[in-house]
């Protein structure tokens, strides 16, 4: 067992959720998946994970859209506990509760911040006093959201997404996100993508040159001229409802409109906070969204808000 004996202190972590600025999806590879280069920012939604001594693995959960998440061994916080366990050779003895402020399948990584907040969380606990450097490893292995979700801020993700590299940024970006009540599959949207030939033009493996130097300048104009998804119309083609929220977030003076990774969330960036609000209300008033939110980016990843380390 790597560390001291368990903690019977509590620890609560909090992580955020995410939007992507830039999605670059590559055809399907031979080994099964997508290359991808996703420019990644975390936003002021939040996913808070409290990690209590118990004598076994159980997982609880509460907020937004809590009845949609499973409690078992399918959620990726309580994988996440798991494998670290089994890293570390401890026993996988912790009670979990998650408490949700991230959609569920909204594109915006709200499972992979679960599950980076259990690693954190748990390497607290049970006083395993793992490096990040081996946590983004583990994060890894459960997804290619996992890593970015401990780095939070805005970052550059190549490979399936999960090689993580910290973006030069300046400034705060406010976002308006309209948000839905039915998620939508990630595997159905790469499926629509697959189908329709996604991903046949040249291959770059660097991010956009025009949204980088947005991010660098910190220009939001600019950032919102260059957002992309290779996703989007696909994901809209599977809920044609999604154009209408992007339409009216563009009426509503939006410097940028995107999809978020595979949806439904659709971010739209505003020019200050107070404009972020009234892009929000406006998609709320044309009945285009069942819910909505602002937030701001970017914020940063996993870390420990309450208990030991606090």
């Amino acid at each position: 067992m790597t560390g001291q004996a368990a903690s019977p202190v509590p620890v609560r972590v909090r992580a955020p959720g995410k939007v992507n600025l830039a999605l670059c999806v590559d055809r399907l590879g031979d080994d099964g998946y997508h290359r991808v280069i996703s420019v990644f920012q975390a936003v002021s939604l939040y996913e808070d994970v409290l990690a209590s001594p118990a004598d076994e693995l159980s997982l609880t959960v509460a907020g937004l859209q809590a009845e949609r998440v499973p409690t078992d061994a399918t959620n990726l916080a309580w994988r996440a506990a798991e494998l670290l366990a089994a890293h570390a050779g401890v026993e996988p003895a912790v009670a979990l509760h998650i408490v949700k402020g991230v959609p569920t399948a909204g594109g915006m990584a709200g499972g992979s911040a679960d599950a980076a907040a259990a690693l954190v969380a748990c390497d607290a606990l049970w006083r395993t006093n793992l490096p990040r450097e081996e946590l983004a490893e583990l994060a890894a292995e459960l997804g290619s959201d996992v890593p970015f979700a401990l780095v939070g801020h805005t970052a550059v993700g190549t490979g399936r997404g999960h090689e993580v590299t910290a973006a030069m940024t300046l400034g705060e970006y406010h976002w308006a996100l309209g948000l839905r009540d039915e998620g939508l599959s990630t595997a159905a949207v790469y499926g629509a993508f697959d189908d329709a030939g996604g991903g046949a033009g040249d291959w770059d493996d660097e991010p956009p040159t025009d949204l980088m130097q947005a991010l660098r300048a910190g220009d939001p104009a600019a950032l919102g001229a260059t957002l992309r998804n290779d996703l989007e119309e696909h994901a809209i083609a599977l809920n044609p409802a999604l154009a209408e929220a992007v339409r009216v977030a563009r009426l509503a003076g939006a410097l940028g409109v995107v999809v978020s990774g595979s949806g439904p969330t659709v971010a739209a960036l505003g020019r200050s906070a107070q404009h972020a609000l009234a892009i929000a209300a406006a998609m709320t008033a044309a009945g285009v969204v069942d819910d909505v939110a602002t937030a701001v980016g970017g914020v940063p990843g996993a870390r420990v808000v309450g208990g030991i380390g606090a």
